[in-house]
Formats: structure tokens, sequence, C-alpha cells
């Protein structure tokens, strides 16, 4: 029992962030889901799979909770629960730190700002790496077969989602990103 509790806490945590921020700056006027619209093909069949592995992970994961669904012991699943936690602390972060600059997806309907101070010092990506640890976390919390193919399917398409996002900044900021980009590493860690 104490799992679930452990694993929903971190569950409900993620996704209070994640949508409390969205109606914070929907009540600003701003649209931060902008997933698969109004964009080149490439761009939206990657934000469009993205959509499908964020939305369909979540039932995947609460299925797992409910029946009790995990291969792996007890000491695992306390580092599931720690890694998850970090995930969501890193998220946190990140969204706190871009302000009204965050957006689900490349912005095709507004400018945002540069980001590259506070966590984005050390990762040009803290809040993708975040859901990466969130992800981690429940499926160590929870280990199954399909918890391990759904996580690893979220995880390749928000890396995807990356390279794209990568591009729209070398494109929108220039040799700003670019000198960036050669700093900070996509996901941890910084080059003097």
């Amino acid at each position: 029992m104490v799992y679930k509790i452990l694993a929903l806490s971190i569950m409900i945590i993620f996704y209070g962030i994640y949508y409390g921020k969205m109606i914070v700056q929907k009540k600003q006027g701003i649209k931060t889901r902008q997933l698969g619209k109004g964009k080149n093909l490439n761009i939206r069949s990657v934000e469009i799979l993205l959509s499908i592995a964020t939305l369909v992970i979540v039932p995947i994961q609460l299925i797992s909770i409910i029946f009790d669904l995990t291969i792996l012991n007890d000491n695992i699943r306390f580092i599931g629960f720690a890694v998850g936690i970090i995930g969501n602390i890193l998220f946190l972060i990140s969204i706190i730190t871009m302000k009204n600059s965050w957006r689900a997806g490349i912005p095709s309907e507004d400018n945002t700002e540069f980001i590259s101070n506070g966590i984005y010092k050390i990762s040009r990506n803290p809040a993708f790496l975040g859901f990466d640890l969130m992800y981690i976390g429940i499926c160590l919390l929870y280990c199954n077969v399909l918890t391990i193919i759904f996580s690893l399917f979220a995880i390749v398409m928000l890396h995807f989602q990356i390279l794209q996002e990568e591009k729209y900044l070398e494109k929108t900021f220039g040799e700003t990103y670019i000198t960036y980009k050669n700093k900070v590493f996509r996901y941890i860690g910084r080059r003097n």
C-alpha cells in the first residue's frame, strides 16, 4: 500500500505542476499547449506521437499501481520514488525559471524569451529531464512489461521533441543559442 501512495504522490505532484502552470498561463492569455498545430509535417508528427505517448502512459501507470504490477524488490522501488521526486523538483524549478516562456511544444502562435539562467545553466532541457525521471521513477516503483515499453516510448518521443526544439531555437535565436548549446549539455552538465 505504501508504494501505491508514493507512486500516486509522484504523479499527482507532477501533473499538478504541469496543469497548474497551464491554468496560470491561460489566465494571462498564454496558450501553453501548442503540440502538433500549424507546423510542418515533421514537427507535427513528432509532437502528435509525443502527445500520444504522454497521454497513454498515464493509464498504464495507473493500472500498474492499482493492480500492484511489479517485478522489483522494495529497495529498488524506493529508489524509484527518489528518482520520481527528483524529476518533480527538476520540472518545477525549470518551469519556474522559464516564467511565461514555458510551452508544451514548439511555439507557433507567440514569441518566447530565450532562457539560459538558473537551472538552464546546467541543463538545456531540465523540464524534459524532469519528465524522464518521473517516468523512470514510476517504472521502478511499478516495473512490468507495459510500464517499461510505454516509459521508453515516452522518453524516446521526448528526445525527438528536444531535437526538434533545438532546430527551432537555433533558427530563432541564432548565435546566442549556438554558443549556449556549445557550453551546456542537452540533459545535464556544462563545459567551461
